[in-house]
């Protein structure tokens, strides 16, 4: 019985290809760059499936090009903006991601951003570099602790809440804003807030964990990050999308916000310029599910994912 033909659009863990080789008829790319759009198409003619990631989006104009042969689309990734869903349930393509395996890298990232931000780490790590450090002095770019601040969590799904248990070890208080409110067993003491712009009020900390929707674009505006504190600090490892870089980047310059620590940015891998220069601004290149251990655990899901469909099961992740 021949194998399935799979196409995969980006540069996927050793380990992930030597499964998906043992187990599919494998068209890889193997460049760093994303599979341009056109090349997509040219291998899908002889494709059963697809596995692409962000960088590869799948948007509506393709999704209809694409030939019937092609039944399933597995994303590697747990977010799917990349993708058009309604297109593709149009095509009756199945489409899946990758929940769950990445909570806890991400959550890793997220207190990463959180202690480089509040702790200067940028300006330290550059004054190492430059060689400009004289010695150590008692006003030495002092940061701020995080033993007792209010961290207010918007999204407290599986990432969201793997911040709060890590926090809780930093002695933070955990508040949060969730679609619902949280069983007790999930909640562990955190105060819930059925409005945001309550929750932004009372947050020393705001850390960014929901998804990308019409409804969260340009969440923190202007109007939101002049609800919170003075000297607060922002963290984003969920989407881009959900700051307007401009007002992020004013308050960051006039020293309403303390600082930012940020993983992720609109128009990827572009990043708004205003961030670059920023001091107080705690930059990475959307580390948050890169462990080894992670992508291959994203890989193997998109794999089951695939196996499942061709096998005539349930597809454990499926989203359309």
């Amino acid at each position: 019985m021949s194998k399935p033909s799979l196409l995969v659009t980006r540069c996927l863990p050793d380990a992930v290809v030597e499964r998906a080789q043992r187990d599919y008829d494998v068209r890889l790319h193997q460049q760093d760059d994303p599979l341009p759009q056109d090349a997509i198409l040219a291998g899908a003619a002889a494709a059963d499936a697809i596995i692409t990631a962000p960088g590869a989006p799948l948007k509506a104009d393709l999704i209809a090009r694409l030939p019937a042969r092609v039944k399933m689309v597995a994303t590697f990734s747990v977010g799917f903006d990349h993708l058009d869903l309604d297109a593709a349930k149009a095509k009756g393509l199945v489409v899946s991601n990758t929940p769950d395996v990445l909570t806890d890298a991400t959550a890793d990232i997220t207190l990463l951003c959180l202690l480089g931000a509040s702790r200067r780490a940028w300006e330290g790590q550059e004054m190492l570099r430059k060689q400009a450090w004289v010695g150590w002095n008692p006003r030495q770019l002092m940061g701020w602790s995080l033993g007792g601040k209010r961290l207010g969590i918007y999204g407290m799904g599986r990432i969201g809440r793997a911040v709060a248990d890590r926090a809780r070890a930093f002695g933070m208080r955990i508040l949060y804003h969730n679609r619902s409110r949280l069983s007790p067993e999930l909640e562990k003491g955190a105060t819930y807030y059925a409005d945001p712009e309550a929750l932004l009020r009372d947050s020393d900390v705001f850390s960014i964990n929901a998804p990308a929707s019409p409804e969260t674009d340009n969440f923190l505006d202007a109007r939101r990050i002049a609800l919170l504190p003075d000297g607060a600090i922002v963290v984003n490892t969920a989407r881009g999308t959900l700051v307007d870089d401009e007002a992020l980047i004013a308050a960051l310059t006039s020293g309403k916000l303390a600082a930012a620590g940020l993983d992720v940015y609109r128009g990827e891998p572009k990043l708004h310029p205003g961030y670059l220069p920023l001091k107080n601004a705690y930059l990475l290149p959307h580390l948050g599910s890169a462990t080894v251990e992670t992508r291959n655990a994203m890989g193997f899901c998109c794999l089951d994912n695939l196996d499942a469909f061709f096998a005539g099961k349930p597809v454990p992740n499926r989203i359309a």
